[in-house]
């Protein structure tokens, strides 16, 4: 900036100015006296070319702050001296003509009823040509169809200027912001008696390539959005496993159409010998980017969980892949198993919100600590954690879109959740459906919402019937396998499988048996379980070396064991029991009926 223009301005700048000033023509008074230079000691700076050298400098007597032309009142850079610019004033300037020329159309009613009383060369190009002194409503329809007249009945009783955006015009060619600001009219005499009326000055901006870019804008928005949401569905599981003990349901609620997809996922995942493990999680980010790293990380569960690891372990190695997949991303995960055998939901959570279970008196309870930061941080040994769910049992996992609101605390959300489940009945899609409903979850919700319910049925009468359990303890020594053979005989006869059923699981029975008497230590115990669909043997020692399948030589007289329970059986598998130990189990698919 330069401040030599505006130091008039300043307290102080015309005494510095004044002091240049003298400075420089003492200067110049030196030169000349040298004959250095030919600039007359009387004038302090350079002549502007057209400055008429007659006119009376502050060394002629003239006035010492010469009048220049400019919006400042200091002197201009090049001419601290000449004559008084000539500026026209406002008022000397043809209002009509600076309008006429605006490419904006421009449009003045009066009175009431709006009378017609100028309508500028544009606004004639855009509609045609106008005759004023008629009404607005007849002489300028397109104010009509634009929706103006409401509004300028509203300018003209308020005296303030409003204004309307994006208005279509007829036949969606063009759109306009319009401005409509109140004026007053010059006094007329009428009857005698000066009559002040009212106007209105419309002007109306073509906006048409601005809304034209917006509407691609939110076009691509909205295709980058139905892209994100098909990859968000595709990614989900299309349909849950069902496992035989739990009933199983979950929805997924993406924001509405203003917010971007964001990373929720959940899945059921079955483990064999009646176990099921159950995820739910968020990324954080927003958009495809956001759901393809919840796609991987979904897929990373599912390969952990056939491991069939504590949910500490797998939380520990899903931490590490979420660091490698993108270290900007957070986020949040529960990993749960439940085992009918033990009636408990063993849990890790990486930052995620508590399982709520609501038992079969109406009681809500939340799942304690522990709790891990989310995945990703590295860093931090997850542990897991366990919660009843008996028989008549309903337990919910959700996503912070279910519970967070704006200026609310989290935990108030949760308590919401908290009131609502402890009324809500049903099934599991008629709970998800009532919770979404309860929390206020619609079409137009800012947030994506996951919810998964499961519960562990109270069954009675017949379908009790399917559903068996049957243990023996092992005690060590050789009588052990024939006792395992004849329990195993017994329980399945007694449970009226087919022969042929029976033959098979007495000898899979037999096998795990002789492999965990051989390799294993006690305590040991042989389970004998049955379903709706499939009987269900498993082993438990305490020994933690895992079997694994090997190929038996001719000559070796052991190592057959699991090949043959793997041969005969429709699945079997081991893991590292809680306490220390290893189970090993196999099941069989039971013939329709």
């Amino acid at each position: 900036m330069n401040f030599t223009r505006w130091s008039a301005r300043f307290p102080g700048t015309q005494r510095r100015a004044a002091a240049r000033t003298e400075h420089a023509a003492a200067q110049a008074a030196a030169q000349a006296k040298r004959g250095e230079g030919s600039v007359p000691a009387a004038r302090g700076g350079r002549a502007d070319p057209g400055t008429d050298r007659s006119a009376p400098t502050a060394a002629d007597g003239g006035p010492a702050d010469p009048t220049v032309s400019g919006t400042g009142s200091g002197t201009t850079p090049g001419r601290r001296t000449g004559v008084p610019a000539v500026v026209p004033s406002l008022d000397e300037l043809s209002v009509r003509e600076v309008i006429g020329r605006l490419p904006a159309l421009v449009a003045l009613v009066h009175g009431p009823e709006h009378h017609v009383a100028y309508v500028n060369d544009a606004y004639t190009a855009g509609f045609g040509t106008r005759i004023p002194g008629a009404p607005a409503h007849e002489a300028l329809p397109e104010l009509g169809e634009l929706g103006l007249l409401p509004l300028l009945d509203q300018v003209q009783r308020s005296g303030k200027p409003r204004t309307a955006k994006n208005r279509t015009a007829p036949g969606g060619t063009s759109t306009y912001t319009v401005t409509c600001t109140p004026v007053d009219f010059p006094k007329a005499e009428s009857g005698g008696e000066a009559e002040a009326h009212t106007g209105v000055l419309i002007h109306l901006a073509d906006v048409t390539d601005h809304a034209e870019a917006v509407e691609r804008l939110r076009a691509s928005e909205r295709r980058q959005r139905e892209a994100a949401v098909t990859l968000q569905r595709s990614l989900l599981p299309q349909e849950l496993e069902q496992p035989d003990d739990l009933r199983v349901a979950a929805t997924y609620q993406p924001g509405g159409t203003e917010a971007a997809v964001g990373g929720d996922w959940y899945d059921v995942i079955t483990l064999g010998a009646g176990r099921t493990a159950l995820v739910i999680g968020d990324v954080m980010g927003r958009g495809v980017r956001a759901a393809a790293v919840m796609g991987q990380l979904r897929t990373a569960v599912r390969a952990y969980a056939r491991l069939d690891l504590p949910p500490h372990e797998v939380l520990q190695l899903l931490d590490g892949l979420a660091a490698e997949i993108d270290a900007s991303q957070i986020a949040t995960c529960v990993y749960a198993v439940h085992d009918p055998n033990e009636g408990l939901l063993a849990y890790a959570s990486a930052g995620h919100l508590p399982i709520l279970v609501r038992d079969e008196d109406g009681t809500v309870r939340r799942a304690a600590d522990p709790t891990g930061p989310p995945l990703g941080t590295g860093g931090w040994l997850h542990s897991s954690g366990t919660i009843p769910l008996g028989p008549g049992s309903t337990a919910v996992l959700y996503t912070d879109g279910l519970v967070e609101r704006r200026g609310e605390d989290i935990d108030e959300g949760v308590a919401a959740l908290e009131r609502a489940l402890s009324g809500a009945q049903g099934t599991p899609a008629v709970i998800c459906d009532r919770l979404m409903r309860a929390l206020g979850v619609d079409a137009d919700h800012d947030d994506d919402v996951a919810v998964m319910v499961l519960q562990q049925p109270a069954r009675t009468g017949p379908d009790a019937e399917l559903f068996h359990n049957a243990v023996l303890e092992l005690l060590g020594g050789v009588e052990a396998a024939p006792r395992a053979r004849a329990f195993a005989q017994g329980v399945l006869a007694s449970w009226r499988f087919p022969v042929e059923l029976c033959d098979l699981g007495v000898l899979a029975a037999s096998e795990l048996v002789a492999n965990s008497l051989q390799h294993g230590t006690p305590p040991m115990r042989l389970r004998l379980r049955r379903t709706d669909r499939r009987l269900i043997i498993e082993v438990t020692d305490g020994d933690d070396h895992l079997p694994r399948r090997r190929r038996a030589e001719p000559a070796d007289e052991t190592g057959r064991g699991i090949s043959i329970v793997a041969t005969i059986a429709s699945a079997w598998g081991s893991r590292r029991t809680p306490g220390g130990g290893k189970a090993v189990w196999c099941e069989f698919a039971l013939p329709d009926k």
